[in-house]
């Protein structure tokens, strides 16, 4: 069992930064992945980014990339997301989640992959 825990959310400005963060506790094995998605109002949940716990291997949206960086603390069991240059279409619940399965790689951006998931945290961009 997995247990996760988001912050850093908030309101900024258009073209602001905010960085999230995601405590995870219980057995994280280095084969995981470390994603997180973001849902905004009345829309699917959709991915931003994922981080293998071991080597570090990024994968990001396109809608993202550029703009954010994920990143991973073994030793804190954290995962991070920088968000830079923020849109207001950034706006958005963001939510932490563990894929147990590393491969295959084409699983990173679907929600149904994941096996444990965080909250959330609410991210608002104003214009």
């Amino acid at each position: 069992q997995v247990r996760l825990v988001e912050s850093g959310g908030g309101l900024v400005q258009a073209g602001g930064s905010l960085r999230l963060s995601c405590a995870a506790s219980g057995r994280i094995f280095s084969t995981y992945v470390m994603g997180w998605f973001r849902q905004a109002p009345g829309k699917e949940r959709e991915f931003v980014a994922a981080v293998t716990w071991s080597g570090g291997s990024t994968y990001y949206a396109d809608s993202v990339k550029g703009r954010f960086t994920i990143s991973r603390d073994n030793a804190e069991n954290t995962v991070y997301l920088q968000m830079s240059s923020l849109k207001p279409e950034d706006t958005a619940v963001y939510y932490c989640a563990v894929d147990r399965s590393p491969y295959p790689e084409s699983r990173r951006s679907y929600p149904a992959a994941y096996d444990y998931w965080g909250q959330g945290t609410q991210v608002t961009v104003s214009s």
